[in-house]
């Protein structure tokens, strides 16, 4: 019975060390970030965009978050500079990711601004991208026989277009193109303030 309870208190002890260690202290260190000046927070149609984002699983595929070029190629492949905590103020969760099926995306605003681009994409990549593995989102758009007013028209190659019929994005594609153009992160960094403590003599 005396190893019960003394497996029990090192598992205890254990569980504590590590949320200390990896919760409260990273949290306690990070509580006085504040959002650089030309990041914004997100509008309403670029929020709407982000839970699309979530929903459809891109986080699965695509990270946001560039490495230290000490250790990673993420710089050399023009991504942008090294992400930091202040970066992900308006983020809640973080949508960082672990795997690069596709590209990062933290900068994907600046190096593919282009609005029809990014909508022709979510389309149908391939269109784009011949050698593409990104699945297609063409459920997110409406094949019409002539668009109404106001909604965003989808130029698409003959290949991929239905004869006689227009694509149209619904609001879903709409808001998560709206995300993704929100994704600029080229700003100069502003680290955070326990880094600037530990750096000072």
């Amino acid at each position: 019975m005396t190893r019960v309870w003394f497996l029990l208190l090192g598992a205890t002890a254990a569980m504590i060390f590590a949320l200390t260690i990896l919760v409260i202290v990273p949290k306690a260190m990070l509580t006085a970030i504040e959002p650089p000046p030309d990041l914004k927070p997100y509008t309403v149609a670029q929020a709407a965009g982000r839970q699309v984002y979530i929903s459809e699983g891109c986080i699965y595929c695509h990270s946001q978050q560039i490495r230290d070029p000490a250790f990673t190629t993420d710089q050399a492949r023009g991504w942008g500079r090294a992400s930091v905590p202040s970066d992900y103020y308006y983020d809640v969760p973080q949508l960082m990711g672990t795997a690069r099926t596709g590209p990062d995306l933290f900068n994907v605003a600046a190096r593919l601004p282009d609005r029809h681009w990014q909508l022709l994409h979510l389309y149908q990549p391939r269109a784009l991208v011949p050698w593409s593995i990104m699945p297609s989102f063409g459920y997110l758009f409406r094949v019409k026989d002539a668009a109404a007013p106001g909604e965003e028209v989808v130029t698409v190659p003959p290949a991929y277009a239905p004869a006689g019929k227009v694509i149209v994005a619904s609001p879903e594609a709409s808001h998560l193109v709206d995300y993704l153009l929100s994704l600029d992160h080229t700003y100069p960094p502003v680290q955070p303030t326990f880094s600037r403590r530990v750096q000072s003599p």
